[in-house]
């Protein structure tokens, strides 16, 4: 079974701003004290936030059906805004996904403003068909609102 999930929002900020925040480590770090109720931690495993990098998000017990999953960065491309991680151990993984994928990328609207769009790519076993609503654009929305408010309030 396979799946694709998206959405987006619109901040009144330059894309750029946006891109610095989205494009690096930071994101993670934004995430983590944001998202508090569901988030233990996030922490990086390797990497500097370039390709290659993974990170470990581990989640409060009790909140998603996993305690924790590790996600690989397999494109961060500065040019176009966009990063695409995939999970790489547990989570997703260990519920019957054979592929769980996550495109992040940020759209110039204007000088002054830009599409934040997250998109969900996801290949689930057909003896775990059950798990299908585990793949969600709910969490990156959140995600994105979360980023999108700390960004205005450090650009504005």
């Amino acid at each position: 079974m396979f799946g694709t999930l998206s959405g987006e929002l619109e901040v009144n900020a330059p894309a750029n701003a946006v891109w610095e925040v989205y494009g690096s480590l930071q994101l993670g770090s934004v995430v983590e004290k944001g998202f508090t109720d569901v988030i233990e931690r996030i922490e990086v495993v390797e990497g500097d936030g370039s390709v290659g990098t993974v990170l470990n998000l581990v989640f409060k017990p009790g909140v998603v059906p996993f305690p924790s999953y590790k996600e690989k960065f397999i494109t961060v491309d500065n040019a176009k805004r966009v990063k695409e991680t995939l999970v790489v151990e547990g989570g997703y993984l260990e519920m019957g996904f054979d592929r769980y994928f996550v495109r992040l990328e940020i759209i110039e609207k204007d000088e002054k403003s830009c599409i934040t769009r997250a998109t969900v790519e996801y290949e689930l076993n057909e003896e775990s068909a059950a798990n299908a609503s585990l793949a969600s654009i709910d969490a990156l929305m959140a995600i994105m609102n979360i980023a999108n408010t700390h960004i205005l309030a450090t650009t504005n």
